[in-house]
């Protein structure tokens, strides 16, 4: 036989054997990579069980049971991915994972997405189903009466809609979610995580067959980009949907009808915010540092924590798309519901809050978010040299100001950060830095580490040559090799009557950059960037003041940064007392 031909057979046999083992240990290859407690329970599955909702449209549900003498408690998965199938091998995988240690499952496609039937609505539909779902689960005899749900975006802003629809639900995960989640869109600001979305969703159900094609169009952002560039170029936004996907999308049309309308009926029934802190379920929130939804979630954390509750909070150095990293919070999900449908709270931590830290790679607890901290201001100055600095010293009494021009027919990029795609977190920003239109504050490099823990903000005095334009400010990492790595970041919307008028006619704006967790090392610089535009991840200030989504005329906008003794501009940041 030939010698090549022998080691590729012996090769395959191998690979073979070694599947064959894989599968046989699955479960507890499982239960190593993703920390899980052993399983103990075998599986019956019931698929395609049809449910009735009041209105008479039937949702697709698979029931995962495991083999009990008495009733369990039950874990609600609502998905518009897809529940079985190519795109529901996820949900299939995370199922078993949770009814091996005893928990009924419930994985249902939401209304009009795969096997289940009616239009699919964006959020309009799912505190009525998803409370249906869980009377329907409470009168099973498997069942006793306590339902917990976990999952990330969508699948987290359902269960806030089940919670507040039925109070058998006792215990929720949500993850890389916010309970409203028309805060993002902002009037259509969020341009990239809109049209992205709008086009997987289309994507995922556009044939019966899953193509290598589909799948690097659902998974992949450098191909996704391909399809989407002209659509985030496209004004007006309002019928970029016909430039993606070469047709209208109805939801995404009922969106443009209602954005910018204030107290919007349509908005407010999908707006669950009010409804957070009359939820009595014990929360634990999970969420990333360079997610889309992070200040959604600290907030929707923060009113529980206000109202007198106890929620759990834990945050790692993750993106929307972590999906390893989101694996491997089923099984600080199992220690949660453990403690709250089971009454086993061994598995839980005594803190509430654990962050990652990055730069130290660690992981921190505290009683509450955010953790006692400083404030420790860093002021902006341009040096002798020309550099942009930032310094703990007050800026002298004279310091030249800074001007750029903003040009929303050439809109400055975005570079990483929360994205809705795996292009998102921590990338170098030294091309992004280089453009005219983005200027740089930087410190000297650091003698000492310092850690920053909590909400970061930008105090800055500029003025504009119109009184609708944008200011963006991005925290950097600057490593010894020169790479600016981005950590947190966030952009104010100005118009009239937004900031502090100063004598002068200048304007005194606060930026909220977010929230972050992060060690800057010995021999690091600190770096910020201020410029007008994020783009396509936050749509362009095209400078008139007309609808957002409806505009087409662009103003370029002469902008000012001061930071002087008169107008001290400053990044304030939130130094650890650890």
């Amino acid at each position: 036989m030939n010698t090549k031909s022998s080691i590729g057979l012996a090769g395959l046999g191998v690979i073979g054997a070694g599947t064959a083992v894989a599968y046989l240990f699955r479960k507890t290859i499982f239960e190593k990579a993703l920390d899980l407690p052993p399983a103990h329970y075998k599986v019956s599955v019931q698929s395609n069980v049809r449910l009735a909702m009041p209105d008479g449209v039937h949702l697709a549900s698979d029931l995962y049971l495991p083999q009990s003498k008495r009733p369990l408690p039950t874990v609600l998965l609502r998905t518009p991915y897809g529940r079985a199938g190519a795109m529901g091998l996820p949900m299939v995988f995370i199922s078993q994972r949770f009814a091996e240690r005893g928990y009924n499952v419930v994985c249902q496609d939401v209304r009009g997405r795969f096997g289940s039937e009616g239009e699919f609505e964006p959020f309009v539909h799912e505190q009525q189903d998803g409370g249906a779902t869980v009377r329907w689960i409470v009168g099973q005899p498997w069942a006793d009466g306590q339902v917990g749900m976990w999952g990330p975006s969508y699948l987290g802003y359902v269960q806030w809609a089940a919670a507040a629809a039925d109070g058998a639900v006792r215990a929720l995960a949500p993850l890389v979610t916010q309970s409203n989640m028309v805060d993002l869109a902002d009037n259509g600001a969020a341009l990239d995580t809109i049209l992205r979305w709008v086009f997987i969703t289309d994507v995922m159900t556009e044939g019966k067959t899953i193509t290598l094609g589909r799948l690097r169009k659902i998974l992949q952002p450098a191909v996704q980009d391909q399809y989407l560039a002209d659509g985030f170029m496209h004004l007006p936004i309002s019928t970029a949907d016909e430039v993606v996907l070469k047709k209208k999308v109805p939801f995404f049309r009922t969106w443009v009808e209602h954005f910018g309308k204030e107290n919007d009926p349509y908005f407010a029934q999908v707006d669950l915010k009010p409804t957070v802190t009359q939820v009595d379920a014990p929360v634990h929130f999970m969420g990333g540092w360079y997610d889309i939804f992070l200040p959604g979630l600290l907030d929707d954390f923060m009113r529980l924590q206000n109202s007198g509750k106890r929620p759990y909070l834990t945050i790692g150095p993750w993106h929307h798309f972590s999906f390893g990293k989101q694996l491997q919070t089923i099984g600080d999900t199992l220690a949660w519901f453990d403690a709250h449908l089971k009454d086993n709270k061994d598995g839980l931590r005594p803190n509430p809050v654990q962050v990652f830290v990055m730069g130290a790679d660690e992981w921190r607890s505290f009683d509450h978010w955010p953790p006692p901290a400083r404030t420790e201001k860093f002021y902006l100055l341009r040096d002798e040299t020309g550099d942009g600095r930032l310094t703990r010293q007050s800026p002298p009494p004279a310091n030249p100001p800074d001007h750029y021009r903003y040009d929303p027919a050439d809109p400055t990029p975005n570079a990483g950060g929360p994205l809705l795609s795996q292009a998102a977190g921590a990338v170098d920003n030294r091309a992004l830095e280089s453009r005219p239109d983005v200027l740089t504050f930087t410190t000297q490099p650091l003698f000492r580490d310092l850690e920053v823990i909590g909400p970061v903000r930008l105090r800055m005095y500029v003025q504009s040559s119109t009184p609708h334009t944008d200011f963006f400010g991005r925290l950097c990492d600057v490593q010894p090799d020169g790479r600016s790595l981005n950590i947190c970041d966030g952009l104010l919307r100005v118009e009239p009557g937004c900031g502090e008028r100063q004598p002068d006619g200048s304007l005194c704006l606060e930026i909220d950059l977010s929230a972050t967790a992060h060690r800057f090392l010995v021999g690091h610089r600190i770096r910020l960037q201020v410029s007008s535009g994020a783009h396509p991840r936050i749509s362009r200030n095209l400078g008139t003041g007309e609808p957002v989504l409806t505009s087409t005329r662009m103003v370029s906008a002469d902008q000012t940064i001061f930071h002087d003794a008169a107008h001290p501009s400053a990044l304030e940041l939130p130094v650890s007392l650890d």
